[in-house]
């Protein structure tokens, strides 16, 4: 029995290593308790995190840490969520994207673009922690290298 019980420490580690390995994440918010709470949560999961108040802040943070995943939020002061990712996008036109808001309405024809040309998720605000790991799961290991943007399997990473 002493083995059942000191291997599942090591099981839960190997599997939080597999779960968020070394991606690192950027999350872009104006609700820096929010952005706190996903931080900590994300780190729990292995990511590796870094935190931005604004637009302005999240690109210059985009700049310092280059992530492989950036959350933002899409009504933030300074910029909002898909100017940052224009921005970012002038680096690194593929980098991976999950935007959030409480209110997604106003953004959705800019969503739609977004979700045909880059590969990006759509997380309404509140969501859940299940949601939210399982759609960067589904960015960080799926990824689009070699997936035409046109194709269905980009697509399917994006709804």
């Amino acid at each position: 029995m002493a083995f059942g019980t000191s291997f599942a420490p090591w099981a839960e580690v190997y599997y939080r290593l597999e779960s968020g390995g070394n991606t690192k994440v950027l999350i872009v918010d104006d609700n820096l308790l929010l952005a706190s709470l996903l931080q900590i949560m994300l780190e729990d999961e292995g990511y590796e995190t870094r935190c931005a108040g604004d637009g302005q802040e999240g690109y210059a943070g985009y700049l310092f840490f280059r992530p492989d995943i950036v959350i933002t939020d899409l009504l933030m002061p300074k910029a909002n969520g898909i100017e940052l990712m224009k921005n970012i996008r002038r680096q690194n036109p593929e980098v991976k994207t999950i935007y959030m808001s409480a209110d997604l309405h106003p953004f959705s024809p800019l969503l739609q673009e977004e979700k045909s040309r880059y590969p990006v998720g759509i997380l309404p605000k509140p969501f859940s922690k299940e949601n939210l790991l399982n759609l960067l799961a589904e960015l960080a290991h799926r990824g689009n290298e070699g997936i035409p943007l046109d194709s269905p399997e980009h697509r399917s990473i994006a709804e």
